[in-house]
């Protein structure tokens, strides 16, 4: 089980700027999947317990010379802790920043799986390690990490990674997450429940409701990708809440009811700076899914060589 890659410019400023300060929002442990062609950071797949994060790059995105081996289809995936990677990327950049000036190839961070002997210790434990080399010295960064997963492990991960993948058959997109943001903020203080519902017409409706007040935010008329429809001109003047109900039981909208503290993490991803966000249920009210969009820098295009979407879990089967 090998591998080793050297990280790019873009590689390193992906990571240490924008996706490892998100992704420690999402939890302090998180599974790094490495396969022939991508880099996949993984939380909650397997324990089914809290939101899952999905960040996935092409290995062009973050490295050169990129080079893996192993007896499971050159699969390899171990835990580990994004606060400590997140420290040895950002003192190894420190350090090559330092070691500067002397060309290209001698400032390069490579990146690699090791084994070694940790002191006072009998057995070789596994390591993600970092090293920069300079003109007259190295300089080394070990990242601790889970024993690799088993060949049956990886295909569980495998597995739960490929049914993460379902779309929702209605997306809106939320170009403002900032304010969204703003609004949860403040319904955090009211209550432990968010209640979302989703419609064909482009609007996303968040409520959160206790015996003694009734606290919610609409977005009406977002862009809508996937199945839409024409909101009935007859509802234009009623409240959001009528509005939304009415919608339910057309089946023209879904509803699911997720926690606050769930929806309140997965909008720390605005951290990895995407372009716009899109917010959709997977029928029949399995999760509430959100994936976040980048764009080739100074186009409108889609990058595809990076995606990241989250999927909160249901407190309740809401309607559809």
């Amino acid at each position: 089980m090998k591998f080793k890659a050297f990280l790019t410019e873009n590689g390193v400023s992906l990571l240490e700027r924008r996706f490892l300060p998100a992704l420690e929002k999402m939890g302090k442990v998180c599974h790094l999947f490495l396969t022939r062609d991508h880099t996949i950071f993984l939380h909650n797949l397997l324990n089914g317990d809290g939101v899952q994060s999905i960040a996935q790059f092409r290995k062009e995105a973050l490295f050169d010379d990129y080079r893996i081996s192993s007896q499971n289809e050159d699969r390899i995936a171990f835990a580990i802790d994004i606060s400590l990677l997140y420290r040895a990327l950002r003192s190894s950049v420190s350090i090559c920043s330092e070691f500067g000036g002397g060309g290209a190839t001698e400032n390069r961070l490579q990146i690699k799986l090791v084994k070694k002997l940790p002191p006072n210790c009998t057995q070789p434990m596994p390591f993600l390690t970092f090293e920069t080399k300079g003109y007259k010295s190295a300089v080394i960064q070990d990242v601790p990490i889970s024993k690799p997963l088993s060949r049956a492990q990886v295909l569980e991960l495998q597995t739960a990674l490929d049914m993460a993948q379902d779309l929702p058959q209605t997306l809106v997109q939320v170009p403002d997450l900032n304010q969204l943001q703003s609004y949860v903020d403040r319904m955090k203080h009211v209550g432990d429940l968010l209640n979302v519902s989703i419609s064909k017409y482009g609007d996303l409706h968040v409520q959160i409701s206790t015996t003694l007040i009734t606290l919610g935010a609409e977005f009406r008329k977002l862009l809508v990708i996937g199945d839409k429809a024409q909101a009935p001109p007859e509802d234009q003047n009623l409240s959001a809440q009528t509005r939304s109900q009415r919608a339910i039981s057309r089946g023209d909208a879904q509803s699911v009811q997720v926690s606050v503290k769930h929806f309140s993490k997965s909008l720390q991803c605005h951290l990895a700076k995407p372009d716009c966000a899109f917010y959709g249920i997977v029928p029949p009210g399995a999760c509430l899914t959100v994936i976040f969009q980048f764009f080739i820098p100074g186009t409108r295009q889609t990058d595809k060589s990076i995606s990241l979407h989250c999927r909160l879990p249901v407190l309740d089967p809401g309607s559809s």
